[in-house]
């Protein structure tokens, strides 16, 4: 295991725990308030999204393909299922505050699972992906006796 990546992965999922908590008023703070009470699903999701990117960043390659949409879509999603409807200010631009609590805030947990599955699929696609071409450079090697 290369002790730099362990590090970059770590200070990946530190960073996205804390950034993501501060600005949806889960860590409290002073510079935001939370209008929504805090659930332990919401502190669940922002926990799952944070070691999912860090363990995004462990795996990451540079043959990625589609992996950086995905993990976009996972983030995006995984955000909003933690976050609070009515603080975030591109949904209220877009929406009024009652129709994101009527209609939003019921499918958030719905939001968190799929960011879950997405990002659990996408790390198991890579894993199987870079176990498979690690067998494949491993038999082309020229064996020594």
């Amino acid at each position: 295991m290369d002790s730099r990546r362990v590090a970059k992965a770590a200070g990946v999922s530190v960073g996205a725990f804390a950034l993501f908590g501060i600005i949806t008023g889960l860590v409290p703070n002073s510079i935001y308030t939370r209008m929504v009470p805090r659930t332990g699903l919401d502190y669940l999701f922002l926990g799952l999204t944070a070691v999912f990117l860090g363990a995004y960043t462990y795996q990451r390659t540079n043959a990625r393909g589609r992996d950086d949409t995905t993990v976009t879509a996972g983030a995006v999603l995984g955000f909003l299922a933690f976050g609070c409807p009515v603080c975030n200010s591109i949904l209220l631009a877009l929406f009024s505050s009652s129709a994101l609590m009527t209609y939003l805030d019921p499918v958030r947990p719905l939001l968190g699972a799929v960011s879950v599955l997405l990002f659990a699929g996408l790390l198991y696609a890579r894993s199987r992906r870079t176990c498979v071409s690690c067998a494949g450079e491993q038999s082309a090697q020229p064996q020594s006796d």
